[in-house]
């Protein structure tokens, strides 16, 4: 979660990750940053996010992007 919390403060270090849920919703992350955002999570954790996973419930907040993270490395 630690690597996941500094790619999302490279991102926009302005946005409270550990309480926002709404980052999509609330249009907090735009979509150049749901891109860069893919790309580094892609790279990070060697995983591959397809465009179905591109999701408001998968990108709302740090902890479900996580929860995604987890779930594509097991696949």
């Amino acid at each position: 979660m630690e690597k996941l919390m500094n790619i999302l403060m490279e991102i926009d270090d302005s946005i409270d990750y550990e309480k926002e849920k709404a980052l999509i919703d609330g249009r907090l992350l735009d979509s150049f940053g749901v891109i860069t955002l893919v790309s580094e999570l892609e790279e990070a954790y060697d995983i591959d996010i397809e465009a179905s996973e591109m999701t408001p419930d998968n990108f709302n907040s740090a902890e479900a992007i996580y929860k995604m993270v987890v779930r594509l490395q097991e696949n």
